[in-house]
């Protein structure tokens, strides 16, 4: 069980005796947060270290997490891509459906009446304020997902509940919603540097776990690690390594600037990079396309040997911190995204990171000074060229990542960020927009 003092070499005792302050504050506030999976992706891995910290501080948490049968699941995937902005046909029947669900899950939390603060995250548990009329605390509707432009069917269908929230919280100002008409806090999320997939490892380490995998530790090994989702781009991970390795398929640059100095592009694609690809993520309980996608990116590679495609199991941490120390490089290349925790992952552990410029994502990676933001498949590919062939700025951009990171996405500071929240809707609790 994780306690702040665990954290005084990394950011400092002062910091923690604020955080410790502000805790007393709020006099043993009960606060319960409600989630639709305890394992696989990064609000799981949140709740898991936040609840403790947050208990540390004085405070009653708990951790809930609704139930649902496997079309409420694909309904809510369905809303998922949908306020990403996917056109998506949802019927009556389904919008029904999730709200049973919803209703049926609010039977079994009575314990939600008397809290203090509720804190609900994402579509999949968002009706339950529905059914909770005489409740006592202040409710408030965390998302993590970049809703910034949504289909609007879906939208208006979740809107009518959230817009009864005391209160909104979003990743980045960008994913901010003027037509809620209700308090909006930005809380960017956060990595543990103390978990067993942030720790530190000794090399012998990160070399025994690589080779488990059948990596071969003497030629550069680029990676991309999380969910097997469409929208984090698994595919096109796998085609910016073909550009690497088959440089021959590269015909649609001819120049790109990158550091003040210009290179000619059909130079570099000649000089093919003998690379090696780790795609390695699990598969998210609330997330049921997440098979098809792994079976369409294993197809996809066919039968490259460099290209591992890994199905990690939910307690494969340590593989994962092998992984991500262990590359030269590490992709992010996703096409939507809410935050996407494995970029400030693996910046954490010196790797510059190369990742798609949307969602929370531009948060964490300083183009040209810890990684690089990209918007293609060609410019990912150029990127990581770049990386493999200056490894000593690679190495300054990983330096530069370490420090980005602690000084703002480290879990010290979400459970700071929660405290301020939880204080500011006790005494003000006045329903207002904040942008």
């Amino acid at each position: 069980m994780p306690h702040l003092s665990d954290y005084s070499s990394i950011v400092g005792q002062k910091t923690l005796d604020e955080i410790r302050e502000l805790g007393e504050k709020l006099g043993g506030a009960k606060v319960i947060h409600v989630n639709s999976t305890r394992v696989g992706g990064g609000v799981a891995e949140i709740l898991e270290k936040l609840v403790p910290l947050l208990r540390d501080c004085g405070l009653d948490a708990e951790w809930l997490v609704i139930r649902g049968d496997e079309k409420f699941f694909r309904i809510t995937k369905d809303f998922h891509n949908a306020l990403h902005g996917a056109p998506t046909a949802i019927s009556q029947d389904k919008f029904e459906h999730y709200l049973k669900v919803n209703e049926q899950n609010a039977e079994e939390m009575a314990v939600l009446n008397d809290a203090d603060f509720v804190v609900i995250h994402d579509p999949q548990p968002a009706a339950l304020l529905k059914y909770f009329p005489k409740r006592k605390g202040r409710w408030i509707w965390r998302c993590h997902i970049d809703v910034s432009t949504p289909d609007p069917y879906v939208w208006d269908f979740l809107k009518r509940f959230i817009t009864q929230y005391d209160a909104a919280v979003f990743h980045t100002d960008k994913f901010a919603k003027k037509d809620l008409l209700i308090r909006q806090f930005i809380v960017p999320p956060s990595i543990d540097p103390l978990s067993p997939k942030n720790r530190e490892m000794k090399q012998e380490e990160v070399e025994k776990i690589l080779s488990k995998h059948g990596l071969d530790l003497r030629r550069p090994i680029i990676s991309q690690i999380g969910r097997f989702d469409k929208l984090k781009d698994p595919e096109g991970v796998v085609k910016v390594y073909q550009q690497l390795k088959y440089p021959e398929g590269v015909v649609e640059f001819r120049r790109f600037l990158m550091g003040g100095d210009l290179f000619d592009i059909t130079r570099l694609a000649s000089e093919r990079i003998d690379c090696q690809l780790i795609l390695a993520g699990g598969l998210a309980a609330d997330d049921p396309e997440g098979e098809e996608v792994y079976r369409s990116v294993v197809q996809q590679a066919g039968e490259d040997k460099d290209v591992h495609i890994i199905l990690l199991p939910p307690q494969a941490d340590v593989d994962i911190n092998a992984m991500q120390r262990g590359s030269q490089v590490v992709l992010q290349k996703s096409l939507k995204e809410g935050f996407a925790l494995t970029v400030s992952e693996a910046l954490w552990k010196g790797t510059p990171v190369v990742g798609g410029n949307t969602g929370g994502i531009p948060l964490q990676i300083i183009d040209g000074v810890n990684g690089f933001l990209v918007n293609s498949i060609e410019e990912a590919a150029a990127r990581v060229r770049f990386l493999l062939k200056n490894p000593k700025r690679a190495k300054e951009m990983g330096r530069a990542g370490i420090e980005h990171v602690r000084k703002n996405f480290l879990i010290t500071r979400q459970v700071r960020d929660h405290l301020l929240m939880y204080l500011t809707l006790k005494y003000i609790p006045i329903k207002l927009v904040q942008l």
